[in-house]
């Protein structure tokens, strides 16, 4: 390191503070590269007695030096919270995993009991929750309380993971006699959408004991949301629901609402810019009326509520003693209904409780209110049909109507047959070969030749991507392809494994052959076949060894590489 780098990080660590079993580098702005930048960071770690909590949030750690700090923890079981928000500025989204794994590992290895886990603001996509999804599935997390993932870029794959992996904490857990008991949850800006917020649901509906739930601006229209009532109405303890911009409709607000009747320690709900609409927003206040007596802040704002559904909001909070914040600001009431609200809680002697409403829209018709409603719910139900054929990609949906207007007729895809797919594949060519194209790619793959059976499968490995429908019509179609080539007596293993590792660049051959681009793919397939019972157990030990060996190209899939080895080394 230059002498004016060594100076900067020192002014850095002397700001560290020390106290009640934290040790703290928050905010120094450390950019940790290599072992010999995090040499301080890893004294300071080994040196502290006691260490409950780290805080690394405000820093950059790389590759290099989160092994090397994640070696320090080892040692360091009776840590219990980790703040590791924003600590990845600056990296590549493929340097965040590796990292992850090195921390994770360490904790797993030191025996540590987490209490709280704050990965916030690091931009690591679905790639990244498998960085720590083994974390969360350990020993690690079985006494995990607060799970903090807001504005982490996970998508539908990574609340996917997320949730399957919540789901096995529990299920082992509870093995051991002491369930998971989570109690908060933050999530925001993370694109889940239904299908993410879907699969979270089903783990909350599992665990039971959440107190906390905060979801903002992640797409959920009204069957996210109704899954995510549904899950909510079984969790008790619940004091918390922040699901603000997302897209309830009346469907998902009177689904939300029947659940608020059936929870009594609601303390905070927050809707706002959620589009409950009217009907939705009547709902909610029936809700609020007949219980709900705990309740300190109700949200409801820019949710084009208009004049009558916002009186009956204001009546029904009239025996809410507890209560300290009504916001209705930016919806369509107009001046008089404004002024009606007021004296409404007054009356109440409430009237400091309602918040500004100086961004009012104004009075609106109810019939333009009717008609918006009835074309958004259509549009939805459009895209959900979408998503159900697999006809595109989920982050490639837009709002757009694909629909003629007046015809009603979907726009035609093209064809695709196997050769097509074959000969240029991409993840929408599988998905348009529709659900038989599994078994139409092994009848036409000749299995006898290994040399085709290698060439398919890295064709069809080619496209994964760790987002439904395409993981799941990669796996089904390579399953078929391998179950019915390892399943013949004349099929060779030992020359199809040569054979892929030479596609691979793993293995030198005599002949001019060339390499798959990128490895993510089959790594990532592979990691899913050696799983299988149709594959030769004998062929893990092989495949282990040039997978461990050094390469360029591995190192440039270093998540995929560790997950294969962790899977095999397993097997």
């Amino acid at each position: 390191m230059a002498s004016e780098d060594i100076t900067k990080l020192a002014e850095s660590l002397a700001k560290t503070s020390v106290g009640g079993g934290q040790l703290s580098f928050k905010g120094q702005s450390l950019k940790l590269n290599t072992a010999e930048d995090a040499e301080d960071v890893i004294k300071q770690i080994e040196e502290f007695d006691g260490l409950e909590a780290l805080r690394l949030e405000g820093n950059t750690v790389g590759v290099e030096a989160a092994k090397v700090i994640a070696k320090a923890l080892e040692k360091k079981s009776e840590l219990k919270r980790c703040h590791w928000s924003d600590m990845f500025t600056g990296r590549l989204r493929s340097e965040i995993p590796p990292a992850l794994i090195s921390l994770g590992d360490a904790l797993i290895a030191a025996g540590a009991q987490l209490v709280e886990l704050d990965l916030s603001d690091n931009a690591f996509g679905p790639d990244g929750v498998q960085g720590f999804e083994a974390l969360l599935k350990s020993p690690a997390c079985y006494t995990l309380q607060e799970l903090k993932l807001n504005n982490c870029g996970m998508g539908i794959g990574g609340g996917k993971i997320l949730a399957a992996a919540l789901k096995e904490c529990h299920r082992k857990s509870s093995a051991q006699g002491k369930p998971l008991a989570l109690k908060i949850f933050v999530a925001g800006r993370n694109r889940l959408e239904n299908d993410g917020a879907t699969a979270l649901a089903e783990a909350f509906g599992i665990i039971g004991t959440l107190e906390e739930v905060h979801m903002p601006q992640n797409g959920i229209n009204h069957p996210g949301i109704t899954a995510l009532a549904q899950a909510f109405a079984i969790n008790p303890l619940l004091k918390v629901i922040n699901l603000n911009d997302n897209t309830f409709t009346e469907k998902g607000a009177v689904a939300m609402a029947d659940t608020l009747k059936a929870l009594r320690q609601i303390e905070v709900i927050n809707f706002g810019d959620c589009l409950v609409r009217s009907k939705g927003a009547v709902a909610i206040a029936d809700a609020v009326k007949e219980g709900l007596h705990k309740l300190k802040e109700l949200n409801l704002s820019f949710c084009e509520i208009k004049r009558d559904a916002a009186l009956t909001v204001a009546e029904a909070i009239e025996d809410k003693t507890e209560l300290e914040k009504l916001d209705l600001n930016g919806n369509c009431l107009g001046e008089e209904v404004c002024e009606q609200l007021h004296e409404i809680l007054e009356g109440f002697n409430m009237a400091s409780v309602l918040g500004s409403l100086s961004d009012d829209e104004g009075e609106e018709d109810d019939e333009e209110e009717e008609e918006d409603e009835d074309e958004e719910e259509e549009e939805e139900e459009e895209q959900q049909q979408l998503k159900e054929r697999g006809a595109e990609e989920q982050e490639s949906l837009t709002p757009k109507k694909i629909i003629d207007s007046q015809a009603s007729t979907p726009v035609p895809s093209p064809p695709v047959d196997v050769a097509t797919f074959l000969a240029f594949p991409s993840p929408e060519k599988l998905l348009r070969l529709g659900p038989k194209c599994s078994v139409l790619i092994a009848q036409q793959t000749d299995t006898s030749d290994v040399e085709k059976v290698v060439t398919t499968l890295l064709r069809i490995s080619s496209v994964f991507k760790d987002e439904a429908p395409v993981k799941t019509a990669v796996h089904e179609t390579t399953d078929a392809l391998m179950k019915k080539a390892f399943s013949s007596a004349t099929f060779n293993s030992d020359a199809f494994i040569s054979n892929l590792l030479v596609h691979m660049g793993l293995l030198k051959s005599e002949e001019k052959i060339k390499t798959v681009p990128s490895l993510y793919g089959i790594l990532m397939t592979l990691n899913h076949m050696v799983q299988q019972d149709y594959f030769p157990k004998s062929l893990a030990p092989v495949l282990s060894a040039f997978v461990t060996k050094p390469n360029r190209a591995l190192d440039s899939c270093s998540f995929a590489r560790h997950m294969l080895l962790q899977t095999l080394h397993q097997l």
